[in-house]
Order: C-alpha cells, then sequence, then structure tokens
C-alpha cells in the first residue's frame, strides 16, 4: 500500500465534499484514501461554519427556529446540495422496487420523484426540530449538536468507504472512493470521533458526554444499515449513496443528542 499523502487527502476531501475554494490536485487512489479518512475533518468545518451562522442570529436577536433553519441550510449551500440531493436519488432508486440496473437508472434521472421529495422533507424536519430544541436550551448546545452531526456525517462517509465495499458503477466518486480506506484506518477514525465527540459533549457533564458518543455510534450504526441495503439492492455504492448516507447520519445523531434532555 502506498503511503497516504495526507496535504493531497486533505484537498480531496475539502475539494469533493465542500464548496470551499480547495483545488484537488491528485485524483488517484492514494489521495482519495487520505481523502475520505480526513472526511471528518471537513465535516468539522462544516459543522463550525453552520454552528456560527446559529448563533450570529441568536446574538442578533433571532429566535431558535430561525437560526436552526439557517444552521440546517449550511451544509446544503457548502455541498451544492449534493448530499440531500444524493438522499432524494437513494430513496427514489430504493423505492422504486426495481432491479438493481433500473434502480441505478432511476437515480442518475434529474427530476425526483414521489420517495425522494418524502424522504427530503421528513430528514430536513427533522433536523430543524432537532436543532431548535438544542438551540432553545442554549446557544453552546446548539453549537454541540451541529457540529457533532456534520463531523458524524462524513465519518460515515469513512467507513462506507473501507475496504470490502465496492461500487455500483465503474464510474463516478462511488467508483472514486470505494474502498480505498482500510479497515483499520476507518475504525481507528470512528473511535476518535466518537471519543472527540464525547468528550466536547462532557463540558455539559456525564450525562451529556455519554449522549455525544451514543449519537456518532448510533449514526454510524443507522447509516451502516442504509449502506448494507444499497449494496444488496445497487450491488454497491455510488456518488447519490454516499450523500444518502451523510444526511441519515446527520439526522440520526441530532435526534439522538435531542432525547433526554
Amino acid at each position: 500500500m502506498s503511503k497516504t499523502p495526507w496535504p493531497d487527502g486533505l484537498r480531496f476531501a475539502f475539494g469533493t465534499l465542500t464548496v470551499l475554494p480547495v483545488k484537488v490536485t491528485r485524483w488517484d487512489r492514494d489521495a482519495a484514501r487520505g481523502g475520505m479518512l480526513c472526511a471528518p475533518v471537513a465535516g468539522l468545518v462544516v459543522g463550525a461554519t453552520a454552528a456560527a451562522l446559529g448563533v450570529l442570529l441568536l446574538v442578533l436577536g433571532s429566535g431558535s427556529l430561525l437560526a436552526a433553519v439557517a444552521t440546517a441550510a449550511v451544509p446544503a449551500v457548502l455541498t451544492r446540495g449534493l448530499h440531500l440531493d444524493g438522499l432524494a436519488d437513494t430513496a427514489d432508486g430504493l423505492g422504486s422496487g426495481k432491479p438493481a440496473e433500473d434502480a441505478l437508472r432511476i437515480m442518475k434521472q434529474s427530476d425526483i420523484g414521489p420517495f425522494g421529495v418524502i424522504s427530503l422533507v421528513f430528514v430536513l424536519l427533522a433536523q430543524v426540530a432537532a436543532l431548535a430544541q438544542a438551540y432553545g436550551e442554549s446557544w453552546a448546545r446548539g453549537v454541540l449538536a451541529t457540529v457533532v452531526s456534520a463531523t458524524a456525517a462524513r465519518l460515515a462517509l469513512t467507513l462506507a468507504a473501507r475496504g470490502g465495499v465496492p461500487a455500483a458503477r465503474p464510474e463516478g466518486l462511488g467508483a472514486a472512493v470505494a474502498g480505498v480506506v482500510p479497515v483499520g484506518g476507518a475504525v481507528i477514525a470512528g473511535v476518535a470521533v466518537v471519543l472527540a465527540a464525547a468528550g466536547a459533549g462532557a463540558v455539559f457533564g456525564p450525562y451529556d458526554a455519554v449522549r455525544a458518543g451514543v449519537a456518532v455510534v448510533a449514526a454510524l450504526a443507522v447509516a451502516e444499515l442504509l449502506l448494507r441495503h444499497c449494496m444488496r439492492r445497487f450491488g454497491g455504492i455510488t456518488g447519490d449513496v454516499f450523500g444518502g448516507l451523510a444526511e441519515t447520519a446527520a439526522t440520526t445523531a441530532l435526534v439522538v443528542l435531542s432525547l433526554g434532555g
């Protein structure tokens, strides 16, 4: 295995997972490996940016609901809506009930079907509701929920790019990153993010430390279930599936963080 080029990996992560002005200088398997291992770092930056806007609105006198809507909008803007589009396309492909080849063709179409619309509506409602509750408790809890969920969302992509997970198509982002992350590296990244989330939650006390760690674990577990279902239905992963996994993980993390408050 070639040595992972970390500067190129960071550029790959930010260049493919965000709209930030970062030029991807390498598009090979080594750069992809580093990029997917660095995906949680991109999530951390996206989450921090989203939380900053939410807090700014609160400081300016807005209510928690408006802050939550703005916070949920930032990741969509920073990804050109690709993760939400991927969620909708994945829902349409799964909901079609058609064989893999036909389902993949449905996912590539530019329009959004009923399954995609329903998925988007409920996912965004759940995200805004959970964020509004967090901001309603305190701005700091809103920041915690935003950053943890965004980081967990990108961590789900790291695990989805692990060895043994095939691509459903020979082209696209799914093919570029499928199987590039060693399983051991994915595990280390997962443990690191869980511990970091628990450490951030510890600011509010032991219970919140556990809840933040559990939120990441739950996000990964639900994303893994979706990943396995997509592998059975489509034969592997695609860029759309990656988007669906990210939004599913983010929503799960937010829901868990909203429980037991």
